[in-house]
């Protein structure tokens, strides 16, 4: 599923859109013991108006964030299509259209049986169904079809008790100390899934979108114990396994100019994608163009397919969770940020016997602590440095 698929299914996730249709909702409240304490599936047209807005508000915030962050697609393994598997379960629920009481019993179990949570939440699941709308040879979308894409949506909502503190009661008129006791179910779900997913105009029954509000945190028991599925990285693992590669191929060659360039090539690669409806991504195959691009030695890269394949495995990285926006460079006590643009201003240097920063200034002025300051210029400035600059 592309960002373009994804894109039309969020637009079309309203009343007002004529093609979309919130079919039916199933509640279920667990406890933080694991008991189901309710359960109930409701006609979705006949629901209060204000619950009803609730309920759609819920449901979309599942399909929000982006691809590869807070909504990754995972494909079922073989075994997961068996009699009990998370496959064979959601494709009964979304076949039953979350009517039928067996396909319900099964697929809340699922859930809460799999599920670690700490404390109570609160599944609400919808089934819908989108009339999929035809596109023309520019790819623009001209009008409904003959076919629809049924589908279920699930959020995962924390329930709580709200904050302990002070509260004005309008009837005596008077600020007094109260406890809210009511189970407040929250509107923003930590998780949630939709399936199946929707991929080349029509329903892909193998696969399966998980969303997380967390991205550095997704719920690994929902992605590999409720959906059966292989959990791959998160957004900061996939930098780390980055690094990883990269100190271990490049070694004593990766200095500042190399990581620097590494990931001016990397936001490149971002840009001239932009358009494309998949995320670009980095394997090993462009990781090698960008590192000899950088200066990395032949000799250096002749070890990296080995050390991807250790690292990363057969897959590739999401480009975008491997850029960094500003360059940050540390030594004990000491932090120095610099913005995108200014990584040309700023080199290291060995100056008599010491390793040091050097950043040039095309303005003299200098601001600590938001005051200008003044600086002694080195009386003998090295041959290579024409501007002023500064030594850390």
């Amino acid at each position: 599923m592309n960002k373009k698929e994804l894109a039309e299914i969020k637009r079309s996730f309203s009343e007002g859109c004529g093609f979309f249709t919130l079919n039916r909702v199933l509640y279920a409240y667990c406890d933080a013991e694991k008991n189901i304490r309710y359960t109930e599936s409701k006609c979705y047209a006949i629901m209060p108006e204000d619950e009803g807005a609730v309920v759609a508000e819920t449901l979309k915030k599942a399909l929000s964030g982006s691809l590869g962050k807070n909504l990754n697609e995972y494909r079922f393994p073989n075994e997961s299509y068996e009699e009990g598997g998370a496959q064979n379960i959601l494709y009964a629920a979304v076949k039953g259209k979350l009517e039928d009481e067996e396909a319900n019993k099964a697929f809340i179990d699922r859930i809460v049986e799999n599920t670690d949570y700490s404390g109570a939440y609160t599944i609400i699941s919808g089934h819908c169904t989108y009339s999929i709308l035809i596109k023309d040879k520019n790819d623009e979308l001209i009008g409904e079809g003959d076919s629809e894409y049924n589908f279920i949506i699930t959020a995962l909502c924390p329930v709580n008790t709200g904050d302990d503190g002070l509260f004005f009661d309008e009837t005596q008129e008077l600020i007094s100390k109260k406890s809210n006791t009511e189970m407040i179910i929250a509107r923003a779900p930590q998780d949630g899934f939709f399936y199946p997913i929707f991929s080349d105009r029509s329903p892909d029954m193998n696969s399966v979108m998980y969303y997380t509000r967390s991205p550095k945190k997704p719920n690994l028991s929902i992605i590999e114990d409720v959906l059966d599925c292989e959990f791959s990285f998160t957004p900061e693992g996939e930098k780390e396994r980055f690094r990883a590669v990269l100190t271990d191929v490049c070694r004593e060659e990766l200095d500042f100019t190399v990581i620097t360039k590494v990931n001016d090539s990397i936001k490149e690669v971002i840009d001239q994608n932009k358009n494309e409806t998949e995320p670009p991504v980095i394997d090993s195959s462009r990781m090698r163009t960008i590192l000899s691009d950088a200066g990395v030695s032949d000799d250096k890269l002749q070890a990296l397919d080995a050390v991807y394949k250790a690292t990363v495995g057969e897959g590739a990285l999401k480009a975008s969770n491997l850029v960094e926006n500003k360059t940050v460079l540390s030594v004990p006590e000491i932090t120095v940020n610099i913005s995108k643009d200014g990584t040309d201003k700023v080199r290291t240097s060995v100056i008599q016997g010491k390793k040091c920063l050097i950043i040039d200034l095309e303005d003299p002025s200098v601001l600590v602590n938001g005051i200008e300051t003044s600086f002694e210029t080195a009386e003998k400035p090295s041959e290579t440095t024409e501007q002023t600059a500064v030594t850390v």
